[in-house]
């Protein structure tokens, strides 16, 4: 299997990253982002790309392959919804029309989030921006989307937001997050989980395109 992945540096990705470099059947990575990722290894290969928003002068290498794992995402802290919205619908939707025309017998998974709004009519800005971008994902000629909506993600392996805050938060709140994971997954995954269930998601697929932390958490065990 060849794969495709946006965001590698940030905790999603890296998390999908790894379990893609284990994984003996995934025979070629390809990461495309504003920055390489720190791995390096002999079936990875890093497209470094300025303008996520024009794929015009890459387009030629992003063929040829049966999974992509969209990982790319900010905060809608302080952000306005037409800047948030250009971040996570416009951006989004440019590389997913794109990678649809190119391999449209691919498989596109998307990270979004625990409470997205499917209605896109919910209070939250960010929920519905979000509702908003899955629903247009599932309306792209892909073989197969699916839309991952973690909820509280405990990073493994050494893994890491590239977030301050959110780096020291995890450090205090890890050992709690782990037990209350056991007691509550519908709230509460890992990373290596996230990982390993976006893989799984791509050869085999699953009963329906939107995934919640639980499910997530399963299909992730």
């Amino acid at each position: 299997m060849n794969v495709l992945i946006l965001g590698a540096t940030g905790m999603v990705g890296q998390a999908v990253l790894r379990e893609c470099l284990l994984d003996d059947a995934v025979t070629r990575v390809v990461t495309l982002g504003r920055r390489p990722a720190p791995q390096s290894h002999r079936k990875l290969r890093q497209i470094v790309h300025a303008d996520l928003y024009s794929l015009a002068p890459i387009e030629s290498q992003l063929t040829d392959l049966d999974a992509c794992f969209f990982c790319l995402g900010v905060s809608s802290f302080r952000m306005s919804e037409a800047d948030y919205t250009r971040v996570t619908y416009d951006l989004t939707l440019s590389v997913a029309t794109t990678l649809a025309r190119l391999d449209p017998g691919m498989t596109f998974v998307y990270v979004s989030g625990a409470g997205t709004d499917s209605t896109e009519r919910g209070r939250a800005m960010w929920a519905r921006v979000k509702g908003r971008t899955e629903n247009a994902l599932l309306r792209l000629p892909f073989e197969s989307a699916y839309m991952l909506r973690p909820a509280a993600i405990v990073p493994m392996h050494g893994i890491k937001s590239r977030t301050f805050w959110y780096r020291a938060l995890y450090t205090l709140l890890t050992p709690v997050a782990l037990s209350l994971g056991r007691f509550f997954p519908k709230y509460v995954t890992t990373s290596e989980r996230v990982g390993k269930a976006m893989l799984r998601l791509a050869r085999t697929g699953y009963r329906t395109p939107v995934v919640e932390n639980l499910e997530l958490d399963e299909i992730g065990r």
